[in-house]
């Protein structure tokens, strides 16, 4: 079974994804990841055994900067990004100022904003480290995204409001007619 480090190394030995990261890392913000769609189609394309890359409708790079919030600020660091790899669709989040627009308590980190995504198998980020090393954080663990289970996190199964946006990504997603072997559950117990 798929592990941490074969995660990591899936994502090493993919120079189109190492080109991301390192174009992400050239901004030099702080405490930032990219996630989500990012970590896990990679995932379930080699779980899936699938000979192409399955496209992503974006690349979401976040931070985390209590200093600055403004979203201008987000678009024009986009702009850079497109500017180092254009035809990328880059999507850039300050998590400090998301809460806000999600209507959320406030988030302490990155990785506090990753854990608290709707899904146990989006809950995941990657990054590099000074020397180029793929750093890979997983708040809710990664048995979830390679067991091929698509669970809320805790965080979406408290409330009849997180539970609702829960249920109306699953059908919106449709991950199940791009990777057949998911199966897709409404209840989950913890992290």
């Amino acid at each position: 079974m798929m592990n941490e480090e074969n995660i990591i190394s899936l994502i090493k030995e993919d120079q189109w994804m190492m080109n991301i990261l390192k174009a992400a890392k050239s901004l030099n913000l702080p405490d930032w990841w990219i996630c989500a769609g990012f970590v896990r189609s990679k995932i379930w394309d080699t779980l899936h055994h699938l000979s192409e890359r399955t496209p992503l409708p974006d690349i979401d790079v976040i931070y985390f900067d209590p200093t600055n919030m403004d979203e201008l600020v987000e678009k024009k660091l986009e702009e850079k990004l497109t500017s180092l790899i254009p035809n990328i669709p880059w999507s850039i989040k300050n998590e400090a100022r998301m809460h806000i627009k999600s209507n959320m308590p406030p988030y302490s980190s990155s990785v506090d904003a990753i854990s608290k995504f709707p899904e146990t198998v989006t809950a995941l980020g990657v990054k590099l480290d000074e020397k180029n090393n793929v750093i890979l954080t997983a708040p809710c663990g990664i048995h979830d995204v390679v067991h091929l289970k698509v669970k809320p996190t805790p965080f979406f199964t408290v409330t009849e409001e997180r539970v609702k946006i829960y249920k109306e990504r699953m059908e919106k997603k449709d991950w199940q007619s791009t990777w057949s072997k998911l199966k897709v559950f409404h209840i989950h117990n913890s992290c």
